[in-house]
């Protein structure tokens, strides 16, 4: 059965850090592109980052740039997503999706992405 496992939430301050992991079962993720989303409460769920099936190409939202960044670990069949300078409104619920859309690019539109995992709730907060 094919799931995917997010964690590394969990409450911080404005300015801290945290790495959320997206860790694959019944799939080896390097056969996809993977991206990380993001929907806090009454709001749309939101791309943040992507990376590509081949060649580990990244896109990020711009309000994430230079602060996030996205890589994987074949070995570990894991994604991550590496969160600096967290800020108030970066607070929600993460998820992590996998793609077959694209080869050496990806993108953060959800309609291409479709396993999914169950999230992990990102506070941040003084």
């Amino acid at each position: 059965q094919v799931h995917l496992v997010e964690s590394g939430g969990g409450l911080v301050q404005p300015g801290g850090s945290l790495r959320l992991s997206c860790a694959a079962f019944g799939l080896t993720l390097d056969y996809y592109g993977v991206g990380w989303f993001r929907q806090a409460p009454g709001k749309e769920r939101e791309g943040v980052s992507c990376i590509s099936k081949i060649g580990g190409r990244t896109a990020y939202v711009d309000s994430v740039k230079g602060r996030f960044t996205i890589s994987r670990d074949n070995v570990l069949n894991t994604v991550y997503l590496q969160m600096n300078d967290l800020k108030p409104e970066n607070t929600a619920v993460y998820y992590c999706a996998t793609s077959d859309y694209y080869y050496t690019v990806c993108s953060t539109e959800d309609s291409e992405y479709d396993n999914w995992g169950q999230g992990t709730q990102v506070t941040v907060s003084s």
